[in-house]
């Protein structure tokens, strides 16, 4: 989940990767057999930015031209639903956030992909396997190849966490020394602490409260880390038991004592912003930030960032599939794609470009980790991290529980309130 409502590089634009002009592609598509083009919609991101700066080499060996049509996460799904319900398609290749794989698949939306895998002995045990049974197979059957992962993890300051002054103060204060911590209560306590002690210069928690997508991708490691979860074995909704509501009361404790004025309305982009020019001192967010947060062009804190396990112990799994919708033209031409972008070389090069592997043999490359040391950290979050159900429902039930944080948030119901609401109207999705 894609982040998702990430608009930090392209926006609503074309990219066409061609060797000639277009009235040229039309004759050659006519005249010379095998001449192909895959139109290929992506979300507008760091991870498709590698693909695009890449992409000239797959035409260089197969012969077939890509055109990439790079959006933003808010009008993906909307203008997806129409290709994917119609007798045809414009795209030979989509790329598919977790929380639609549910609603894909049972619709019949996405080529199963095992018949073109098994024919070229293409190994997916591979990928992590809590990516891959996230946006790889379904019910045993196989509809994306795992493209990028986007679990969350504590970003935070080095250098706060480090300074002298402040590390005595609370030595002082509590008894013990500021450092990472290992529990959301402790978390809280050195979020508080820094805000109060620095008079708001630097806030504990550069957090985003927008509704629905990022408060709920952001609640998420409060509520699997208290031992919440949406249903229990049977089916059930417990998201309102005493863990979620536990989560809930600490998280907004945290939106009011510990976060910047107005962060109930950020988005991704503002929260990144305030971190970025120095005025948190920690950010729960995707562990893909990190070489941004470290590029000085894009960064005023940089080579003072780091990450580690969200302080929850569990954090809130994601990540993107490449898919062949099931009424593309050329399925063949398509996996031909997808065989080729989801190869240990080429993922290998798009992760020293700075993405987000989901490969075990990319994450344990030692020049992959020699540039990317926190890679061996990455590897560790996502494979103990809680995924949103793989459900038909799931978009509704993430603007279901968005809603009601936010209501919660804001003091106009309490957590039980509005997470009683929650479990009442997620049972009734159908």
């Amino acid at each position: 989940m894609a982040k998702k409502f990430l608009v930090l590089f392209l926006t609503l634009m074309l990219l066409t990767i061609t060797a000639c002009n277009s009235s040229t592609n039309s004759e050659n598509e006519n005249d010379n057999e095998g001449k192909k083009k895959l139109n290929i919609l992506m979300e507008s991101l760091p991870d498709t930015e590698f693909v695009v700066e890449i992409a000239d080499q797959f035409t260089e060996e197969t012969g077939i031209e890509l055109n990439f049509e790079v959006i933003t996460y808010e009008t993906m799904h909307e203008k997806l639903i129409p290709q994917l319900t119609g007798t045809s398609s414009d795209y030979d290749v989509i790329v598919v956030d977790n929380y639609w794989v549910g609603e894909f698949t049972s619709a019949g939306w996405l080529e199963p992909l095992d018949e073109y895998i098994n024919k070229d002995d293409f190994d997916t045990s591979v990928y992590l396997d809590s990516m891959f049974n996230m946006v790889g197979q379904v019910d045993g059957t196989t509809y994306m190849l795992p493209f990028y992962n986007y679990a969350m993890a504590l970003v935070y300051r080095a250098d706060v966490y480090e300074d002298p002054e402040l590390k005595s103060k609370y030595k002082e204060e509590y008894g013990r020394d500021l450092e990472v911590p290992e529990s959301i209560e402790e978390y809280l306590n050195i979020s508080k602490f820094i805000t109060r002690e620095t008079n708001g210069e630097i806030y504990g928690s550069a957090m985003q409260g927008l509704r629905p997508d990022p408060i709920t991708m952001e609640w998420l490691n409060y509520l699997f880390s208290s031992g919440g979860n949406f249903f229990d074995e049977s089916g059930k909704a417990i998201i309102n038991n005493e863990a979620g509501v536990e989560a809930l009361e600490l998280y907004i404790d945290s939106m009011t004592n510990a976060a910047p004025p107005g962060a109930n309305g950020f988005g991704f982009d503002e929260a990144f912003n305030v971190f970025a020019q120095g005025n948190a001192a920690s950010f729960v967010s995707y562990n893909f930030m990190l070489p941004k947060l470290n590029n000085p062009d894009e960064s005023q804190v940089a080579g003072n960032v780091d990450i580690s396990h969200t302080p929850f112990g569990k954090s809130l799994n994601g990540g993107w599939g490449w898919g062949i919708p099931h009424n593309a033209e050329d399925k063949n031409a398509s996996w031909q794609f997808l065989s080729w972008v989801e190869s240990q070389d080429v993922a290998k090069q798009r992760a020293m470009l700075g993405g987000s592997p989901t490969r075990s043999d990319v994450f344990d490359d030692q020049e992959v980790l020699e540039k990317y040391p926190h890679f061996k950290e990455v590897q560790e979050i996502i494979a103990t991290s809680e995924m949103i159900p793989i459900i038909p429902e799931a978009p509704q039930l993430i603007e279901i529980l968005g809603r009601e944080l936010s209501i919660a948030v804001s003091g106009d119901k309490t957590p039980q309130e509005a997470l009683d609401t929650v479990a009442e109207e997620i049972e009734q999705l159908d």
